[in-house]
C-alpha cells in the first residue's frame, strides 16, 4: 500500500507539474490594469492596439503589424524604424496590437492559425480601415502572416513578412533539407521544438523544469544573434513597456502557447498556397538576411522557389533584426506600397 501511495503521490506531481497557472487576466482582481484602447471580439475576449502615423481619416495607407515572438503592440517596426518624414508623407497609418496573451490582449485558449487571422480582420473591421489593408508582420509575427494569405486574403492590399520564422515540419519540405537545418540548431531549441511540436502538453513543463536547458529563443539568449544582429541592437534600448508589458499575463499563454501554435502540426502548408493576387492587384514581400542565426536562409529559399508569386528580397551579411537597420523600413515600406522615390 506505500508503494501504491508513493505511485499515486508521484504522478500527481508530475501532473501538477505539466500543469500550468493560470493566466493573470488583464482588468481582473490579481491581473495588470487595462492602459490601451481595447476592442472586444466575438467570443467576448479583448484585442488591445496601439495606432501609429497619421490619423487613419487621413490615411491613404492602412497598416496592421504583427509582432513577433514575446512582443506586443509596443513593438512596432513602423514606430521604431520608420522615418517619420516618410510615413507623414506616404500618408501612413498603422496599428499594431498585443497578440492574444500578449501585453493587454485577453488570453485564447482556443487558439488556432486561423483563430488569429480572424482576430485580425475583426480588429480591422471594428477600427473601420476599409475592405482592404496591408499586413506586416516581423518574425514569428511574419510566421503568422501565412494564415492570413490562406483565411483572409480577399481583405488584403498587401502583405510583408521580415525575417518570418519557419515550422521545420511543414510537409512539403525534404527531408534532407530540412534536417540539415535544424541539426545545426542548438541541442536545447532542437528539444525545445520537438516538445512543442509532438508533446505539446509538456512544452509548460519542459520551458520551466531546471534539470535540462530550455529553449534559448524563450530565454532571450544573446548566443542567438550574429554580429549584425549585436551591432544593430547596441543602437537601441528598450521601453519599460516593451520590457515589461508582453508576459506579464503569464509566460503560458503567451509565449508557450505561440511555440506550440508555430510549431505545430499546421492544417495546411504554405508552400501549396496559390497567388492571393493573381491580377496583381496586390503583392507580398519576404525579407530575409543571409546571417539569420533565428530562421537559416535554406529555408527560405527553399520557400520562395517554391512559390514563384513571392518577391524575394535577400539582404547581404544581414541577420535577424536587419528591419531595425537604418533606412530598412522605408525601403520595406515604399516597396509594399509600390512607391517610387520622388
Amino acid at each position: 500500500m506505500l508503494l501504491v501511495f508513493l505511485a499515486v503521490l508521484l504522478a500527481w506531481a508530475a501532473y501538477r507539474a505539466t500543469r500550468p497557472p493560470p493566466p493573470k487576466i488583464c482588468g481582473s482582481a490579481n491581473g495588470p490594469p487595462v492602459t490601451s484602447p481595447r476592442i472586444k471580439l466575438r467570443d467576448g475576449r479583448h484585442l488591445a492596439y496601439l495606432e501609429f502615423g497619421v490619423p487613419k481619416e487621413k490615411a491613404k495607407y492602412k497598416i496592421i503589424f504583427v509582432h513577433g515572438f514575446g512582443g506586443s503592440r509596443h513593438h512596432n517596426i513602423f514606430a521604431d524604424a520608420a522615418s517619420r518624414a516618410v510615413i507623414e508623407d506616404l500618408g501612413v497609418y498603422t496599428v499594431s496590437f498585443d497578440r492574444p496573451g500578449y501585453g493587454e490582449s485577453d488570453p485564447d485558449p482556443k487558439r488556432t492559425l486561423k483563430s488569429l487571422a480572424l482576430d485580425i480582420e475583426e480588429l480591422a473591421d471594428q477600427l473601420e480601415l476599409g475592405s482592404k489593408f496591408y499586413v506586416v508582420g516581423m518574425s514569428m509575427g511574419g510566421l503568422l502572416v501565412w494564415p492570413l494569405l490562406k483565411y483572409i486574403h480577399n481583405r488584403l492590399a498587401g502583405a510583408a513578412l521580415l525575417a518570418p520564422v519557419i515550422n521545420h515540419w511543414w510537409r512539403s519540405f525534404p527531408s534532407n533539407i530540412s534536417n540539415e537545418v535544424y541539426y545545426k540548431m542548438f541541442k536545447q531549441d532542437q528539444w525545445s521544438l520537438r516538445v512543442a511540436h509532438h508533446l505539446p502538453w509538456l512544452t509548460y513543463w519542459w520551458n520551466t523544469q531546471k534539470w535540462f536547458p530550455s529553449s534559448a529563443v524563450a530565454s532571450e539568449s544573446l548566443a542567438m544573434f550574429s554580429p549584425p544582429d549585436m551591432e544593430i541592437m547596441s543602437k537601441f534600448t528598450l521601453t519599460e513597456a516593451q520590457k515589461t508589458q508582453p508576459k506579464q499575463q503569464g509566460e503560458y499563454e503567451s509565449l508557450h502557447r505561440d511555440l506550440m501554435i508555430s510549431f505545430g502540426k499546421w492544417e495546411f502548408d504554405p508552400m501549396e498556397l496559390e497567388n492571393p493576387f493573381p491580377d496583381g492587384e496586390g503583392s507580398v514581400h519576404v525579407w530575409q538576411g543571409d546571417d539569420d542565426r533565428f530562421t537559416p536562409v535554406t529555408l527560405q529559399r527553399y520557400v520562395a522557389k517554391q512559390l514563384p508569386w513571392i518577391n524575394y528580397h535577400e539582404l547581404p551579411r544581414a541577420g535577424h533584426m536587419f528591419a531595425l537597420a537604418d533606412g530598412m523600413m522605408d525601403t520595406v515600406l515604399k516597396t509594399l506600397l509600390d512607391v517610387k522615390d520622388k
